[in-house]
């Protein structure tokens, strides 16, 4: 069979401790997790390294492992007299078995009988990326969040379970914001306490809003006539449209405040709309407007770009 070498697989050394074990395994398992990495690889590797996880956390497993001496990852070896002593002369039969399966017969044999009990390990927590709506924190929600999480056998091999939660999305939710699900990490080991899940925020862009802290940016279109005589206009929030009050003259690119129709915060008020003017003007005009414009153009001494004049002189 071919020699697996754990301590390689999670970059440590031999004599790594119980921390740094744990320290290496949670950095390579959130960097080849098959639900965030992009290495066509990956899951494989998440494999590898769940399963040298599994077995060196556990002072037993870890044990048993190193009498398998040291030897160059992926040489074939024959396994140890003990399994001979468990298969006889069949052995050759298992030349695909597993390390992981070898361990499974040293632990049958009674050899771990005696030992001290191992020490309780917690589990691993797991982050995962979920994308809400603007409206969702504006209102508060729940939203349905399916995960596929790694687990670990009663062998001690990992494997994927998909599980679905249900999760609230507080009112006035920021973007990153971690909701902690207690317990819904990974499964504890020798009596330690599960981990826990944590669900990452991700607020998707939106159609007509901008998102500036707790205050939203909206443009807002003007016909000329509207930004020249002034007018009222309907103007739509996260709560609902509103009436703004544009006055006389109002300006492309001025910023029109909407206080308190941003989205709610934690702590403190609710954040501020603002609307940002542009002026538009139809693709096509008829003969009739035409003709208006033609008359505003010589009735009127606006002169849009007098500041030219003054800066070529």
């Amino acid at each position: 069979m071919k020699y697996k070498d754990y301590y390689q697989a999670l970059g440590i050394e031999r004599t790594a401790s119980l921390d740094e074990i744990k320290k290496a395994y949670r950095k390579l398992a959130h960097q080849y997790h098959p639900d965030i990495s992009k290495d066509p690889q990956g899951e494989e590797k998440f494999k590898v390294i769940a399963e040298a996880y599994a077995t060196l956390k556990n002072p037993e497993k870890r044990d048993e492992y190193d009498k398998l001496g040291q030897r160059p990852a992926g040489e074939e070896f024959a396994p140890p007299p003990e399994w001979q002593q468990q298969y006889g002369a069949g052995a050759s039969a298992f030349d695909d078995v597993d390390i992981a399966d070898i361990l499974r017969a040293f632990r049958s044999s009674g050899q771990a009988q005696g030992r001290a009990r191992a020490r309780p390990v917690a589990g691993d927590d797991y982050a995962v990326p979920v994308s809400v709506s603007l409206e969702d924190v504006y209102h508060g929600s729940e939203v349905d969040v399916a995960v596929e999480l790694p687990e670990v056998d009663a062998h001690g091999l990992p494997h994927r379970v998909k599980r679905t939660f249900r999760v609230a999305i507080p009112k006035g939710a920021t973007d990153g914001q971690r909701l902690r699900l207690g317990g819904k990490g990974g499964p504890g080991h020798d009596g330690g306490k599960a981990g826990d899940l944590y669900v990452v925020l991700d607020i998707a862009a939106h159609p007509l809003f901008r998102r500036n802290g707790n205050d939203l940016v909206l443009d807002l279109p003007l016909a000329p006539w509207e930004a020249v005589l002034g007018a009222t206009v309907k103007v739509p929030t996260p709560g609902g449209a509103v009436e703004l009050k544009v006055k006389p003259g109002t300006r492309a690119g001025q910023r029109l405040r909407l206080a308190g129709r941003g989205l709610p915060a934690a702590k403190g008020g609710p954040g501020d709309l603002y609307a940002v003017v542009q002026v538009v003007v139809p693709a096509t005009a008829s003969q009739a407007e035409q003709e208006l414009y033609q008359q505003l153009a010589a009735a009127s001494d606006f002169a849009p770009r007098s500041h030219f004049t003054k800066e070529t002189k």
